[in-house]
């Protein structure tokens, strides 16, 4: 890696915080290096647990800020979604989130190890999975095979994240899926406590009910 873009990463300085990571994303995308970005995804298999927990980091802050820069690295992130190092695999896939617009037809290829990576990741993973879907749900020819698992998604995610899920998810409901989507909102209702969290949800599905 460029000696001087891997000393700007957290470990480098001895810090443990992220703001270093922020930092040099910024710096990467205001002059649009895209050496530096061959560079940080290179090194992602690096010796260092460390530098490979930076680099991911600021690899998605790339994605987040300037999706186009990492866009063709999207099989070797599709490739970390194996990666026994948790912090490569959701990070991974929140870099995979951030250019799903850009690559729908790699994306939607890899969807099937997506999934499978979501039912056993963490919580950041699934809201990510999520994400993904609805963009490729966005997507004309994807819209109908997506949403389906999609709406299985909805069927089985955690009370806590569903309504932001359904919030997320009315923006790609049409005619052909919205009996399916409050049906399965419906069923979601009965067993989650919290009413703040079941209002959310009515709202939503009162919302999909007038379209």
């Amino acid at each position: 890696m460029n000696t001087n873009t891997i000393d700007k990463l957290a470990h480098s300085l001895g810090r443990r915080d992220e703001v270093p990571n922020q930092e040099l994303a910024n710096a990467i995308v205001q002059c649009t290096n895209n050496e530096a970005v061959r560079e940080l995804v290179k090194n992602l298999h690096h010796k260092s647990k460390d530098i490979q927990n930076d680099c991911i980091k600021v690899i998605y802050e790339i994605g987040t800020l300037k999706p186009e820069m990492i866009a063709d690295f999207s099989s070797e992130l599709i490739n970390l979604l194996d990666s026994k190092n948790n912090r490569l695999q959701w990070g991974a896939m929140t870099a995979l989130n951030a250019i799903t617009a850009i690559k729908p037809e790699a994306i939607y290829n890899a969807l099937p190890k997506i999934i499978a990576t979501a039912d056993q990741g963490s919580v950041i993973t699934n809201d990510h999975c999520v994400g993904i879907m609805i963009k490729l749900c966005g997507v004309k020819e994807y819209n109908e095979s997506v949403f389906s698992l999609l709406n299985e998604r909805l069927l089985k995610s955690s009370d806590n994240q569903l309504p932001m899920y359904a919030e997320n998810a009315f923006h790609v409901v049409n005619t052909k899926n919205k009996v399916a989507f409050v049906k399965t909102l419906t069923s979601r209702i009965r067993g989650i406590e919290k009413e703040s969290k079941r209002s959310r949800i009515e709202k939503v599905i009162r919302k999909v009910n007038k379209m």
